[in-house]
């Protein structure tokens, strides 16, 4: 496979639907890891077998190039790809449950959606366990006002004789939500519309997020202009301020500390590729 590979879209002869970007023929163009100059990043989220290393193959053309994050044993993948004129750097991150940090999987994908400041963050969900899922999403919601959720393995949710209603939940969560099958290629055309909507600006996100009792709030709002005026710059105060107040003790040290400032200006550079950065193909 070359590096880079146009990948036409499934379209009906005569449709309206083939001047729509999302049908486009040829759109896609898989970068692998040519990723120089990109003008957005998208972070890919999900919970261990949701499809999410399909979805990244599918986007950049990769068996999956790995390298190890700075410091961690961790696997690092990354690719890119370009639609609609625009070029994206897809970081795939580890498969997690959670983001509250109890491992380093937990605790690399958390940081890169809380100060790597991703342009999106598509988190991919097992349609058929959706409930399972719904934990990471929330907590990715907490975190960024940019996300699109992959409602993956459709198939398996009709085989089961199951219904998902993609449209209340994209009301219910306020992001996009677009159904995928996606080893077969279904739905990515529309996902990565929606990528693209989301990173452009032409679709606002209102996620949906937990209301905390009015102590709590006031306890939050004033941690929270303590945290933004120790750190100036730091993405996300409010998040790291709901995480003092629940007893975090990670993020307590790395306050304690001033790490956090430190990597609020790593995470935020977008995490370049590294020159030294091993990359070896490895099949899925």
């Amino acid at each position: 496979m070359s590096t880079e590979e146009k990948v036409a879209s499934p379209a009906v002869a005569d449709s309206p639907c083939e001047a729509c970007p999302a049908h486009h023929a040829g759109n896609l163009i898989r970068l692998g890891v040519n990723m120089a100059n990109w003008d957005f990043v998208v972070a890919l989220a999900g919970n261990p077998n949701t499809g999410k290393t399909t979805v990244f193959n599918s986007l950049t053309g990769l068996r999956q190039h790995t390298g190890n994050w700075p410091g961690k044993t961790v696997v690092r993948a990354e690719g890119g790809f370009a639609y609609a004129g625009q070029r994206y750097k897809l970081m795939d991150l580890p498969g997690t449950y959670s983001l509250l940090s109890t491992s380093d999987d937990e605790e690399v994908a958390r940081d890169f959606i809380l100060f790597g400041s991703p342009d999106v963050t598509v988190v991919v969900v097992d349609a058929t366990v959706l409930e399972r899922n719904l934990n990471l999403v929330l907590q990715v919601l907490e975190i960024t006002d940019r996300a699109v959720i992959c409602l993956n393995l459709m198939d398996e949710v009709q085989r089961r004789g199951m219904e998902v209603d993609e449209r209340r939940l994209a009301r219910d969560l306020g992001v996009p939500v677009v159904p995928t099958v996606a080893r077969k290629g279904e739905g990515i055309p529309e996902l990565l519309q929606a990528v693209s909507d989301v990173a452009a600006g032409r679709a606002i996100c209102k996620p949906h997020r937990i209301e905390s009792p009015p102590g709590l709030k006031n306890a939050l709002g004033d941690l929270t202009d303590e945290v933004a005026t120790a750190f100036p710059g730091l993405p996300n105060a409010r998040w790291v301020a709901l995480r003092l107040l629940e007893g975090d003790g990670r993020i307590a040290e790395a306050v304690r500390s001033g790490e956090i400032a430190d990597l609020g200006r790593h995470l935020s550079s977008r995490v370049p590729s590294d020159a030294g950065l091993v990359l070896q193909e490895m099949e899925e």
